[in-house]
């Protein structure tokens, strides 16, 4: 009987999906990293959410390790040179919370547009301000989308009632019913020159990190509003503070940031940060958008779907994107 070690919360809907297949599952979600690397190597499965980096220092244990699964999306967790080259299959359940960060990107976009969450904190306070809370229409914007993978596809199906134009980019091909009737291919130029709104769905990687910075905010055409649910090494705080405070950002939406310990800020994070935070253009949240009820229960289901046809049905290696 294969042996799966998890070494993180999850729903407990899993345990009997993989018990169905006949492996045995120790279920670990306090385990520290030691005691990850003292036993691992009598495991032929892991499985991981966020806090287990499984660099080369983590792979060196894994003598009998033959797939890690990420209950989550993005797989920049993981070293995959590395995997490939011991061939371990990894794979995330991507699909699992698309809907979940396409729903909440909505709510952001829809919040920052019509000033909700200062509206409701004035009214609360008796401060009753009409004319300082009038709010913008979403309607016959330029919608750009780049990473048009799970969450990016769901996002611009849900937008199909606003009646916006939406640009995705993708740097993976797609096959031309994917784009469905309510989005269309476009270059990076394209997105660039006629985006109003801009919405990140991207995996972090050496491609991708810091890809957000001066350099790239300027180089649109119009004043933006920008969107960030995919992780938070993927766009520099500092270029987003300077492109709001400059206009050039007419507004943000940030489900993720740079650096999300905030108790171990650098200086500099913590002066730009700070200034972040007063903004009342600007919708934070602790990185959530794929964090729902629904979701917590759909990742394993994606998961385990995927642990029966690679591993059970000797498939090949799905990495995924966001």
């Amino acid at each position: 009987m294969k042996k799966i070690l998890i070494v993180d919360d999850l729903h407990e809907n899993i345990f009997p999906m993989l018990s169905d297949m006949g492996f045995e599952v120790n279920y670990q979600p306090d385990i520290k990293r030691p005691e990850i690397l003292a036993i691992i190597g009598n495991y032929e499965g892991l499985i991981i959410r966020s806090k287990t980096k499984v660099d080369a220092d983590f792979l060196v244990h894994c003598g009998k390790l033959e797939f890690i699964g990420r209950a989550g999306a993005g797989l920049d967790l993981i070293d995959l040179s590395i995997t490939d080259q011991l061939n371990i299959k990894v794979f995330a359940a991507n699909e699992g919370n698309s809907d979940a960060v396409a729903e909440h990107t909505l709510g952001m976009i829809l919040m920052l547009f019509n000033k909700l969450n200062w509206a409701d904190a004035e009214v609360r306070q008796r401060i009753w301000e009409r004319e300082k809370n009038r709010g913008i229409e979403l309607k016959g914007m330029t919608v750009g989308i780049i990473g048009f993978g799970n969450m990016g596809m769901a996002l611009a199906q849900r937008l199909m009632g606003f009646d916006v134009k939406i640009l995705t980019y993708d740097k993976i091909e797609k096959k031309e019913y994917e784009y469905g009737s309510y989005s269309e291919k476009a270059t990076m130029e394209e997105i660039f020159e006629k985006t109003d709104l801009l919405s990140i769905h991207v995996s972090l990687t050496d491609e991708t990190r810091m890809m957000v910075n001066d350099d790239f905010i300027q180089k649109f055409k119009k004043n933006i509003f920008i969107v960030n649910t995919s992780r938070g090494e993927v766009a520099s705080v500092k270029s987003i503070l300077q492109g709001l405070q400059s206009g050039k950002i007419r507004g943000a939406c940030l489900d993720v940031l740079e650096n999300e310990k905030l108790s171990k800020l650098t200086s500099e994070q913590e002066d730009v940060y700070s200034q972040l935070f007063k903004m009342k253009n600007v919708i934070l949240t602790p990185h959530i958008a794929g964090w729902t009820v629904e979701s917590y229960r759909k990742i394993n289901e994606v998961l385990v779907s995927k642990i029966r046809e690679q591993i059970i049905g000797n498939g090949e290696r799905n990495v995924g994107h966001n």
